[in-house]
C-alpha cells in the first residue's frame, strides 16, 4: 500500500470516528429498567418483517417471563431504494402484513397479544436501535437489539416453535428474492435434485422457475402456514429474506446466500450453512442432502 492510500484511509477512519461519536452524544438512552406494571410487557416496533423475527429473542429476554404485547407500527416509509423491489410498495409494514403475521406470533406461548399500534403504552420501543450510529449492513440483526437493551441470549437454540408439515419431509424448499442477492451464484445445478420448491412471491417464483423447470410454487394464507413448510422441510435454502429468518429462528437444516454487501444475518447452531460462492454451495446442497 503507498503513502497516500495509508493516508486516505487514515483519514477516512478518523472521520468515520468523529461522526459516530457525535452522533452518540446526541442520542437519549432509551429506560433500560422501565417501571413494568402488571404481567404484560409491551413491544413496539414497525418492522421489517424478518427484523421482528429476529427481534424475538431480545422481547424474550425483556419480558423475563412475562407476557409479550406486541404492537407493529403500520405505513411508515419503505426503508429501501425506489429501484429496489419490495412486497409492500413504499411501505415497511401494512395492515396486510399484521393479518400475515399475527397467526405465527399468537401461536407462541409468550406472545398474548400481536395488533397495530395505536398510541398503546410502549415498555420497549424496538426501533430505538435505529438511532444509533451503528453500520446496519454488517453484524447480525438479533444483535442489534442486544447492543441497544444490553442484554443476550443463546441464538443457537431455536426461538419459534413450529410443528412441521410433514407433507414436505422429503421436500427441499427455497426462497430466493430480488434484493441480497450473491453474484456469481446460480440455483441451475439444482437440475439434478427432486422434489423441490419454493416459497416468496409469485414473481420470485417465476424467476426461479426459468433455471428449474421443475420447482413447484408453494402460496401460503399466512405466516404460520410458511413457517410449518419450513419446519417440515427436508432443507431449506434461501438468501436473507423473511423466509430464511424463519428457517433461523426454527433451527431446520439450512444454507444461506449471503449479501456481500450487507453480510447482517449469521446462522447459528447445528446444520446451519452460508455460502456465497458457486462451487461452496453446491457442495453444501450435496452434503445436506445426504444427511439423514
Amino acid at each position: 500500500m503507498n503513502v497516500v492510500k495509508r493516508i486516505y484511509l487514515a483519514v477516512f477512519k478518523n472521520q468515520k470516528k468523529h461522526f459516530y461519536l457525535k452522533s452518540l452524544s446526541k442520542i437519549k438512552t432509551p429506560d433500560l429498567y422501565p417501571d413494568i406494571k402488571g404481567n404484560a410487557v409491551h413491544f413496539k416496533h414497525f418492522g421489517l418483517i424478518g427484523d421482528i423475527i429476529y427481534s424475538i429473542p431480545a422481547m424474550k429476554v425483556l419480558a423475563a417471563n412475562r407476557e409479550i404485547h406486541l404492537h407493529l407500527y403500520i405505513d411508515q416509509p419503505s426503508l429501501y431504494k425506489k429501484s429496489m423491489r419490495h412486497y409492500n410498495q413504499g411501505k415497511i409494514l401494512t395492515e396486510k402484513s399484521v393479518e400475515m403475521i399475527a397467526p405465527l406470533l399468537l401461536s407462541q406461548p409468550e406472545i398474548k397479544c400481536c395488533d397495530i399500534y395505536n398510541d398503546q403504552h410502549i415498555d420497549y420501543d424496538l426501533d430505538d436501535f435505529r438511532k444509533y450510529p451503528f453500520d446496519y449492513n454488517m453484524g447480525h440483526i438479533c444483535r442489534w437489539y442486544f447492543l441497544t437493551y444490553g442484554i443476550s441470549a443463546d441464538l443457537s437454540k431455536p426461538w419459534l416453535q413450529v410443528t412441521g408439515d410433514k407433507r414436505f419431509a422429503n421436500e427441499i424448499i427455497i426462497a430466493r428474492s430480488f434484493r441480497y442477492r450473491a453474484p456469481g451464484i446460480s440455483y441451475d445445478f439444482m437440475n439434478e435434485y427432486e422434489n423441490i420448491s419454493f416459497v416468496g412471491l409469485k414473481e420470485e417464483y417465476e424467476d426461479m422457475k426459468r433455471l428449474l423447470p421443475k420447482i413447484k410454487y408453494q402460496p401460503v394464507k399466512d405466516f404460520l402456514e410458511l413457517a410449518q413448510i419450513i419446519a417440515g422441510c427436508k432443507f431449506f435454502i434461501g438468501n436473507q429474506s423473511f423466509p430464511y429468518s424463519l428457517a433461523e429462528a426454527i433451527k431446520v437444516k439450512r444454507a444461506l446466500e449471503v449479501c456481500f454487501e450487507n453480510p447482517n444475518v449469521i446462522p447459528e447452531g447445528e446444520n446451519a450453512y452460508d455460502f456465497c460462492y458457486q462451487p461452496q454451495f453446491e457442495k453444501i446442497v450435496r452434503q445436506i442432502n445426504n444427511i439423514d
